[in-house]
């Protein structure tokens, strides 16, 4: 899950209202599979893995990579840290975060994707600098974090959240582990109020986005996009989400046109 399956790609602007291979473990308390939903996202998030990133990269026309930039700096990490990157996929932003926190620092990816984390892994091999060794990979679930209370100094979520089946539970995992003062930053689409941008959403995911998976023989995977973000909730509600779970204060930015959305949040 940092799972972005499938993308959109306007203008960026932003309006106010982040042992398999190596270093690759599983550190679940216990791991539930809490429905049928949850193991058919985990299965469907296994099966898309391997072209995930090269689909991210072609769809978005690399845009993906300025809004994770953008999540990971509204996180707060900063030098020395120690952060968690939830449903980080491939590792993206896991990796934009090592380069926060530097060698001193620590990040944790967590995914209940088995074959996403492997990719993440192989792609860490890849790395020569020496802040990419600071990651480490767990298989878990997100709404029962193998952690203790007030461990992270930021928190970075990308396309994660609109796939987790109880958000509530989720969020209050995060509340959690964060530390007092720090941040938890949650980028997504946007579920907008606006029925043009709903519009668009769906008729470039229609026209686009399952088209070119259908390539890939994954139009079934991408079409449930379109069915995942009108499940999802609206920045107002993410806002009222992140309260009830005790963060003292939490925004909701509306990015590339209103397409992309990224929750701030903070313990």
């Amino acid at each position: 899950m940092a799972s972005l399956l499938g993308i959109v790609f306007p203008v960026v602007t932003f309006t106010g209202h982040g042992q398999l291979p190596a270093k690759l473990h599983s550190r679940r308390r216990l791991v539930v599979k809490s429905s049928s939903s949850s193991d058919e996202r985990q299965i469907l998030f296994n099966r898309i893995a391997p072209v995930y990133d090269n689909l991210n990269d072609l769809l978005s026309l690399g845009q993906h990579r300025i809004w994770k930039n953008m999540a990971v700096s509204w996180s707060g990490a900063r030098t020395g840290d120690k952060v968690l990157d939830l449903c980080c996929g491939s590792g993206d932003l896991a990796f934009l975060l090592s380069e926060k926190v530097g060698p001193s620092g620590k990040v944790t990816g967590l995914d209940f994707s088995s074959e996403q984390l492997a990719v993440a892994a192989s792609r860490q091999k890849l790395r020569g600098r020496s802040c990419y060794k600071c990651i480490e990979w767990i298989e878990g679930d997100a709404t029962d974090l193998p952690f203790d209370d007030c461990e992270f100094d930021a928190i970075t979520m990308g396309y994660g959240l609109r796939n987790v089946v109880d958000r509530d539970r989720a969020m209050r995992e995060m509340y959690r582990v964060l530390k007092p003062g720090s941040r938890v930053s949650i980028l997504d689409f946007n579920k907008s109020n606006q029925s043009m941008t709903t519009f668009m959403q769906d008729w470039m995911i229609d026209n686009l986005v399952v088209p070119v998976a259908t390539l890939y023989d994954l139009a079934k995977e991408y079409e449930y996009l379109k069915y995942s973000i009108s499940g999802y909730l609206t920045g107002e509600e993410l806002e009222t989400l992140a309260s009830e779970a005790g963060f003292s204060s939490a925004r909701h930015y509306e990015i590339s046109g209103g397409f992309m959305g990224n929750l701030v949040a903070v313990r």
